[in-house]
């Protein structure tokens, strides 16, 4: 893991971290100037793009204050000029972010155009791109505006936000630009993804996330509240590090990550034909909360509640344990190493230890992530983990599912060696 959402550049990394950012015309621009604070908080460089239309609301003065360089407003300067300056800019940093990211300048994106500083080096630039929309509500519903964030986020770019809540125009909605210690979290992920290392470049990994749903009629099912969110960050940290990744994911509301191939799946049973289909692979990461029983029978109609009658019982079996089924494959087609998760509720405080010891050797994996869904962290944004392999355990404390992520990605790289062929388990 890169170590920035700890804080700080990570030991041994060739250089601060670095981000430009362009602040376009909005209300919201006044969240910049937090922003900018948070990422020199960081150690995190900041090098400011302000549009005319973003000078209507913040001073170049305030933005470079806080920033601690010159702020760049004009796309033809002779000095700059002279050795093609909006190049350079357009280069130099680890990650180009538009804070807040104007109706205007996402349309101007989409279309390719090149008519001022801000728009000629986000058009120039192969660093990668977050934006952060910011506008009136009905703006964000428009029709445009949807296509041209399709637009971009084909392209690779990452979109944060926007959040609801009431607006400088008097209305309430969708379309506030998020705030600032979020615009922070994002720029965290994007760092840690635009600079970990390519140490898993070309090794095929497949990644399990989400939940899987179990029907009981044509209208019901049984499932969980896992969000996907950590099986896909970690599919993400993996393909950030040049792994060919096959994420299989059940249902969830996600977009798949740059770079990633999904499969889509609902039951246990389709999860597993599909893992199986994926292989061979190095290793295998099943991080999908996979509903452990289903029922007997599929009612061919809805069940209905009858008044005065006793309801329906369920008959439940078990489902396909596709954890157990991949690491019990024979040599050749068992992944080098397979990474199971156990989410558990444990009512003491050496409980959760115990229990991801337990599943380990009864499901015949390498390492168990293990962690306490007793509050808010199915759905949440954070996650705090114990990493149980063979005669050891380690604690990772509560940080964001993405910082999680990248950790383990940085432990299956060191795991699995500098040299494809070989083989390592912990």
């Amino acid at each position: 893991m890169s170590g920035f959402a700890a804080g700080g550049a990570a030991a041994g990394a060739p250089s601060a971290p670095r981000v430009l950012l362009i602040v376009s015309g909005g209300i919201a621009a006044y969240k910049a100037l937090e922003l900018i604070r948070l990422l020199r908080g960081r150690d995190i460089a900041a090098s400011c793009v302000l549009t005319r239309a973003g000078a209507q609301f913040v001073t170049p003065l305030s933005l470079q204050a806080l920033a601690g360089e010159p702020v760049h407003t004009e796309l033809f300067s002779l000095t700059e000029e002279s050795e093609m300056g909006h190049i350079a800019l357009s280069r130099s940093a680890d990650l180009v972010v538009v804070a807040p990211a104007s109706a205007d300048i996402l349309a101007r994106m989409a279309a390719g155009l090149a008519d001022d500083l801000a728009t000629t080096l986000l058009l120039a630039t192969d660093t990668p791109v977050l934006v952060a929309p910011a506008m009136n509500v009905r703006m964000w519903q428009h029709p445009a505006t949807a296509a041209n964030l399709a637009t971009l986020r084909a392209r690779g770019v990452a979109v944060v936000g926007p959040g609801e809540g009431p607006m400088a125009c008097n209305e309430f909605g969708a379309g506030r630009l998020s705030e600032p210690s979020e615009l922070l979290a994002a720029i965290l992920e994007r760092l840690d993804t635009a600079r970990a290392p390519r140490d898993l470049a070309g090794r095929p990994v497949l990644v399990t996330a989400g939940p899987t749903h179990e029907p009981i009629d044509p209208v019901r099912y049984l499932a969980n509240r896992s969000s996907g969110k950590q099986g896909y960050a970690i599919a993400a940290a993996l393909a950030a590090r040049g792994a060919s990744v096959t994420l299989v994911s059940g249902p969830v509301a996600l977009d798949a990550p740059p770079g990633v191939r999904r499969v889509l799946v609902t039951t246990a049973a389709e999860m597993l034909a599909a893992c199986l289909a994926a292989l061979p692979v190095q290793c295998a990461v099943l991080a999908a909360a996979v509903s452990d029983f289903r029922p007997s029978g599929l009612s061919a109609a809805k069940i209905k509640k009858r008044r005065g009658e006793p309801p329906v019982p369920l008959a439940l079996v078990e489902t396909e344990d596709v954890l157990a089924t991949l690491s019990a494959l024979p040599p050749g087609r068992r992944p080098d190493l397979v990474v199971g998760f156990a989410a558990e509720t444990p009512a003491q405080p050496d409980g959760l230890l115990a229990e991801a010891q337990a599943k380990r050797e009864r499901k015949g994996c390498d390492w168990i992530v293990a962690n306490d869904v007793s509050g808010d962290v199915m759905g949440g944004d954070e996650n705090a983990v114990l990493l149980v392999a063979a005669g050891s355990a380690e604690a990772w404390p509560r940080q964001a599912k993405q910082a999680v992520a990248h950790r383990l990605a940085e432990r299956i790289a060191a795991a699995l060696g500098p040299d494809a062929t070989e083989t390592s388990r912990a």
